[in-house]
């Protein structure tokens, strides 16, 4: 945030559970509150847990889906409203586990795949709008999440390089310039698209 402000930016953050309607409704009211109008909305708020099938209970799922599908639906009911009929750009962040699904991923993995649905059916629904919807999957990219959950120097982080032609896992820079390049308009003709970004891993 310090950085957009250096640069001349506004930023402000607000903290919100997004499987939570109340709290989606609240952090919308204060982007209205603070800026007006939105133009881009990406929908970056994910959870990962894995399990084997036998492991999987109704808390494993709806932790998942409640965060990943739901709240993604809500933050893009919000966002809709706010951009009304100006047009904008919704980029949803979704996983290449959408496709190929490792094992002990089922439920992760049905998320990411219900986010790939989602972006083809609301791009056909908000396209009279001039509203842009499109998905990006990436594949294993270092992060918080990933340090703090021991995958950044695990086995399974190994196996994915493995798998992986270029041999690495992601970083955040490796993802940023296909999001910056779907919300710019440069991209005002593309909608409906999933585009992975994973370093050639299928």
């Amino acid at each position: 945030m310090d950085e957009i402000k250096k640069k001349g930016g506004r930023a402000i953050a607000v903290q919100a559970n997004l499987a939570k309607p109340e709290e989606v409704k609240r952090l919308f009211a204060e982007t209205k509150k603070h800026f007006d109008k939105l133009d881009i909305l990406v929908n970056n708020a994910g959870v990962y847990e894995f399990a084997a099938l036998e492991e999987i209970t109704p808390e494993h799922f709806h932790k998942q889906f409640d965060l990943n599908v739901l709240g993604l639906l809500l933050a893009t009911q919000e966002a809709a409203r706010l951009l009304g009929d100006r047009g904008g750009s919704i980029i949803n962040i979704s996983s290449v586990a959408a496709r190929s699904a490792p094992p002990t991923t089922s439920v992760y993995s049905a998320t990411k795949g219900a986010v790939d649905a989602i972006t083809r059916s609301l791009a056909q629904e908000l396209g009279p709008r001039q509203i842009r919807v499109n998905s990006v999957n990436p594949g294993m990219v270092q992060t918080e999440g990933t340090d703090s959950a021991g995958i950044t120097g695990s086995d399974f982080r190994r196996e994915i390089e493995a798998q992986t032609p270029l041999g690495r896992i992601g970083q955040p820079h490796d993802v940023a310039p296909m999001i910056t390049f779907l919300a710019s308009d440069e991209a005002q003709w593309i909608t409906g698209e999933t585009f992975s970004v994973a370093g050639g891993l299928r």
